[in-house]
């Protein structure tokens, strides 16, 4: 059901998602080709805002600090996760695995390999605060228009 800590949620993450995303992309080597990199991140972190964080407001402001810092990992889990995918479905299609199973533990691979990007400082602590904050946004919000 639609509610306005929903959408607040939904375009803050969307936001917050979009920002880290550009961090992170100028901390990627010059020859990596990002393509869609901040889109994609950008409408996966829009649905971990409608969907996880907009429904859990209205709890406390304690809560939402603890939801916003899972909503935070659940970024980074599902954009790494899905990046590493599509990826690893670029590799498939020039036959660079040699069966299935080697390409489903490649994306497990890709993801390891680009995580030292993510561990850099400012990232961590932009999307730390900023999913906080945006918890505790979202948990006014869920109080005040509920």
């Amino acid at each position: 059901m639609p509610t306005a800590a929903r959408l607040v949620a939904a375009l803050l993450f969307a936001a917050l998602g979009w920002y880290v995303s550009e961090m992170v992309k100028a901390l990627l080597p010059p020859e990596e080709n990002v393509g869609w990199f901040s889109e994609a991140n950008t409408i996966i972190s829009f649905f971990i805002g409608w969907v996880f964080v907009g429904k859990r407001a209205g709890d406390t402001y304690a809560g939402a600090l603890g939801y916003g810092i899972t909503a935070a990992l659940l970024m980074v889990l599902w954009c790494a996760f899905l990046q590493a995918f599509y990826e690893m479905i670029e590799k498939s299609l020039r036959k660079q695995y040699d069966d299935p199973v080697e390409a489903v533990v490649a994306i497990f691979e890709i993801m390891i390999e680009r995580g030292p990007v993510l561990i850099n400082p400012f990232v961590v602590g932009t999307l730390l605060f900023g999913a906080m904050i945006i918890g505790l946004i979202v948990e006014w919000v869920g109080r005040r228009f509920a």
